[in-house]
């Protein structure tokens, strides 16, 4: 049965649609049959206890520079949709949480993946402490001599904001480095909230695996490497994708957050790995499908529509 479907993301023109994983779902449930529709988050009202959007109706190739056609918006409540998808980029600010308390007013009803809810309750750098002795050692906090002291105690270490993303503001400080409490003035002028603090992990110059998880239950991953002088590995700002298998000890931390990703209602998860620590949970709007297929992998935009179907006919 075609579900009507509604994508909640940054414009779908400003896409690059080779590794892009709304679009990768979107072409998917397309093919699938399924009715969809598009609307960004500053498009989202609510009037009452209804949402309603200025819903454009969508169509999507998988052509580069020729990749979608938007419809007249049409201002719709979003009881009305079978399903909502809740994939627009961080940064996970007040405006994103905002958003997902105005979604609270259709899901289940309209089942809203990743369940808003949770997502809100879940921030990627936060969540992961749920499971400390699966991490590196980590540091949250606004206090410099917080930092200092850490960093005496590890040594080299990385520095970042807590609801930043797409490795942004990262910066990766040896034990001798002199710009410490610049950095930290810095990031406390910038940033109301506390920040990150983690011991180095030199593993990462081998690669930040990305392994997706369907239902708590991981399907594909790919490695994501470092450019020669940078410490991100980040592909907005020029990891590099290569393929890759999950470990017996990948296995071992995707079985030990599976139950939790799935009590919280989380279709699709993306989680981050390094020399075996686990270093982020991202449920907002996690990446990589289209580069796991693209090596060989599996097909996990099918995988996450037969989910999402199996849900849908259990509401």
């Amino acid at each position: 049965m075609p579900l009507k479907t509604a994508f909640q993301m940054d414009h779908i023109s400003s896409v690059s649609i080779a590794g892009d994983t709304s679009f990768a779902l979107a072409l998917e449930a397309q093919k699938r049959g399924h009715q969809l529709f598009h609307y960004t988050p500053d498009r989202l009202s609510q009037v009452g206890d209804k949402a309603f959007a200025m819903l454009e109706p969508l169509q999507v190739r998988d052509e580069a520079g020729n990749h979608f056609t938007l419809g007249k918006a049409v201002r719709t409540d979003l009881s009305e949709m079978d399903v909502v998808l809740l994939r627009q980029d961080p940064p996970f600010d007040m405006h994103y949480i905002t958003t997902t308390h105005i979604l609270d007013r259709v899901h289940p009803g309209t089942l809203v993946v990743n369940d808003p809810a949770w997502v809100r309750n879940s921030p990627e750098k936060i969540f992961v402490t749920e499971f400390c002795d699966l991490m590196p050692d980590t540091l949250i906090t606004r206090d410099p001599r917080e930092v200092d002291t850490f960093r005496k105690e590890h040594g080299d270490i990385i520095v970042k904001p807590l609801y930043g993303n797409g490795g942004a503001g990262i910066f990766h400080l040896q034990e001798a480095d002199r710009n410490l409490a610049a950095l930290l003035e810095l990031f406390i002028q910038t940033f109301r909230e506390p920040f990150i603090v983690q011991r180095y992990l030199k593993e990462v110059r081998d690669g930040d695996k990305r392994i997706l998880l369907i239902e708590g239950e991981p399907v594909g991953a790919i490695n994501r490497v470092p450019a020669e002088h940078d410490s991100r590995s980040n592909m907005h700002v020029g990891g590099r994708a290569e393929p890759a298998d999950i470990t017996a000890r990948e296995r071992e931390i995707c079985a030990r957050i599976g139950p939790a990703l799935r009590e919280r209602g989380f279709v699709l998860v993306g989680i981050d790995v390094i020399g075996g620590y686990l270093t982020e949970i991202n449920v907002t709007s996690p990446t990589g499908v289209r580069e796991v297929q693209r090596f060989g992998g599996a097909d996990v935009a099918a995988l996450f529509w037969d989910a999402v179907e199996t849900r849908r006919g259990a509401v």
